[in-house]
């Protein structure tokens, strides 16, 4: 079914002299005097014009922007977004059956992370703790067995799975999430999941339920770096009851992880704890040394947001103990990526944390030299932590190089979380607002933005 071309916010758009660069200007600055960051770019604005969706936030801030360049007052309304506009993903729960879970992410998969509701609160802590209690005292429920199925699945198929999951992987980690979710998600909506549901023998089966939940929980982490909590929410509680039908206990935890991730993020420390411990007993009696490492690291990470020093050292020794024993075991393939500098990213954010300028500058000054150039957002990252930790020193002039240095390397990620990094220090460094060195960054930022609105 086609769109109606949104014809008043063209209207008003051409009033106000408008383009649709400028307005994606004016929105995000809107949104930061609300106290809120937002990566709306030229894209979005004419994906209104054509009668796209819109948060209902974001078109309020829409109207303020264009009522301030108008100097009247402007209301969602008059833009042709109705008061109540708002996107829905569908309710999240943990679903009762294989076939149910199926179902979510197949409707998961027609829906875009721009299109919201990116603004959604964080899920109640009932809801999530409910979930991970369903799948710690889970079992498997087994592959799903269909006589009718006309598509046998062998090894190859599975093989090309994994080899599409690693390329999206290294899209992901190099250009942000939003670089290639549409290939991403119409990759696993045409080519993963029709294969479940086809015929296979168990060794088989098993190996394509495992290459399904990682592309799911990858699908899961684009929509996170794209600033869509609600849907990244949505795929991982998927995932997690995708890794029931195998009782792949290694990537539950993984999934587990993941949602503390997020959880540190929203600032909820204590839920962010509860599921790092989840992940980490869940995962005991079968993950490999090195993923315990993962999943004990950001029990720390967690620990150290919510200021407990002696927790997060236990678990930061606990993870530094399991990657000493990584070589000793085969690990899957999708966790290649957590090696040293890995480590020694989360260590370094754990002791910013903590308020220990002088570890978190070393720790942060080693992930950035042991992190590959192919890893642009991991090393955005931590070049972003190294500013704050060199802030955390009181040496502004280093941290503000260090800050402007990752600004130009990562202009062209596609990442929110990356933008709020860099947000971030813009706050911490607002108490020397009129130091010239801080101005000159600030036109920076101002500068690469731009640039991205022009690509």
């Amino acid at each position: 079914m086609s769109k109606d071309p949104n014809h008043q916010l063209a209207a008003v758009m051409t009033e106000a002299g408008a383009s649709n660069k400028g307005l994606a200007k004016r929105v995000r600055e809107v949104a930061q005097r609300h106290g809120d960051r937002l990566g709306t770019t030229h894209v979005a604005v004419q994906r209104w014009l054509d009668g796209g969706g819109i948060q209902r936030q974001t078109a309020g801030y829409a109207a303020e922007a264009l009522g301030d360049k108008l100097r009247r007052t402007i209301t969602p309304k008059d833009l042709g977004f109705p008061d109540t506009t708002r996107v829905s993903v569908g309710a999240i729960r943990y679903a009762g059956s294989p076939a149910e879970t199926l179902s979510i992410l197949e409707t998961l998969t027609h829906q875009r992370p721009e299109d919201g509701p990116g603004d959604e609160p964080p899920l109640p802590d009932s809801d999530v703790h409910s979930a991970a209690l369903s799948w710690l005292v889970s079992r498997p429920d087994g592959l799903p067995v269909d006589s009718c199925a006309s598509r046998r699945v062998g090894m190859r198929d599975v093989a090309a799975i994994r080899t599409a999951a690693g390329f999206f992987m290294q899209l992901d980690f190099q250009f942000g999430g939003g670089h290639a979710h549409k290939a991403f998600r119409h990759y696993f909506r045409e080519d993963v999941l029709p294969l479940l549901s086809g015929s296979y023998s168990a060794r088989v089966g098993e190996a394509l339920f495992q290459a399904a939940s990682e592309m799911a929980q990858l699908l899961a982490w684009s929509a996170y770096d794209s600033g869509n909590h609600a849907l990244f929410d949505r795929y991982l509680m998927s995932t997690l009851r995708l890794t029931q039908i195998i009782g792949d206990r290694v990537m539950g935890s993984r999934i587990l992880t993941n949602m503390s991730h997020q959880a540190n993020y929203y600032g909820q420390p204590p839920r962010a704890v509860t599921l790092a411990r989840a992940s980490v007993e869940g995962g005991r009696a079968t993950a490999t040394p090195r993923a315990l490492a993962l999943f004990s690291a950001h029990e720390a990470r967690a620990l150290a947001t919510s200021g407990d020093h002696k927790g997060a050292g236990r678990a930061m020794n606990e993870a530094e103990r399991f990657f000493e024993r990584a070589d000793s075991a085969e690990d899957p393939e999708w966790l290649s990526y957590m090696d040293e500098a890995e480590l020694t990213g989360e260590f370094c954010h754990c002791f910013r944390d903590l308020g220990r300028g002088p570890d978190a500058v070393r720790f942060a000054e080693r992930a950035v030299e042991l992190t590959a150039p192919e890893y642009a957002r991991t090393l955005g990252f931590c070049r972003m932590v190294l500013a704050q930790s060199q802030l955390l020193n009181g040496d502004l002039e280093a941290a503000v190089t260090t800050a402007r240095l990752a600004v130009e390397a990562g202009d062209a990620l596609q990442s929110a979380r990356f933008q709020r990094y860099v947000d971030d220090f813009q706050r911490a460094v607002s108490v020397h607002a009129h130091n010239p060195v801080v101005q000159h960054f600030n036109n920076d930022v101002q500068a690469t933005m731009r640039r991205l609105d022009d690509e």
